[in-house]
C-alpha cells in the first residue's frame, strides 16, 4: 500500500508542468482554499493568481514548519505535504493575499482530516493535507482558467 503511494506521488510530481508564474509579484499568489466531497475521492483547491513554477509531493507522518522547524500538529493517519517554488499567500508588497486560516479542520469531508500551510517563506509554499484512509493515494495536478492546484485524496 505504501507503495502504491509512493509510485503515485512520483507519478505526480513527474506530471505538474512547468508553468511561468502569470502574477505582476513574480510568483504566484495563493487566495483561497476550498474542499470538496465526489465519488471516490475528496478534493483541495488552492485557488491562485498565476501557477507555481514546479513542486515536489512527499508522503510524511509527521510536518514541521520551514521556517521555525516546529511541528504543525495534523489529525489523520497519513500526510501528503507538497512543496510548491514561486508561489506564496502574499503579493510583491508582502500584503496577505490568503486570508484564511493556516491550519484548519475542513467540513463535510469524510476522509480528509486536516489542511495546513507548512512554510511560506522566500516564495516556497509548503502546504501539507491529512487524511485518515492509509490506503488513500494523492494526486496534485494544476489547471488553468482560473489557475488552480488541486489535491486529490483517492480512497
Amino acid at each position: 500500500m505504501k507503495e502504491r503511494i509512493a509510485a503515485a506521488l512520483l507519478s505526480v510530481a513527474a506530471m505538474v508542468a512547468v508553468v511561468p508564474a502569470a502574477s505582476a509579484s513574480g510568483h504566484a499568489e495563493l487566495t483561497n482554499i476550498r474542499t470538496g466531497r465526489h465519488d471516490g475521492f475528496e478534493r483541495v483547491v488552492l485557488d491562485m493568481n498565476g501557477l507555481p513554477s514546479r513542486s515536489v509531493s512527499r508522503e510524511a507522518n509527521a510536518v514541521s514548519n520551514c521556517a521555525s522547524g516546529r511541528a504543525v500538529p495534523m489529525a489523520g493517519n497519513e500526510i501528503v505535504e507538497t512543496t510548491f517554488f514561486s508561489a506564496a499567500t502574499y503579493d510583491g508588497n508582502f500584503n496577505r493575499t490568503y486570508p484564511g486560516p493556516r491550519n484548519f479542520v475542513p467540513q463535510g469531508l469524510a476522509n480528509i482530516k486536516g489542511i495546513a500551510i507548512t512554510c511560506d517563506f522566500e516564495s516556497t509554499l509548503g502546504i501539507a493535507v491529512s487524511y485518515d484512509d492509509p490506503d488513500s493515494r494523492a494526486e496534485v495536478f494544476t489547471l488553468t482558467n482560473p489557475d488552480r492546484v488541486v489535491i486529490d485524496i483517492y480512497s
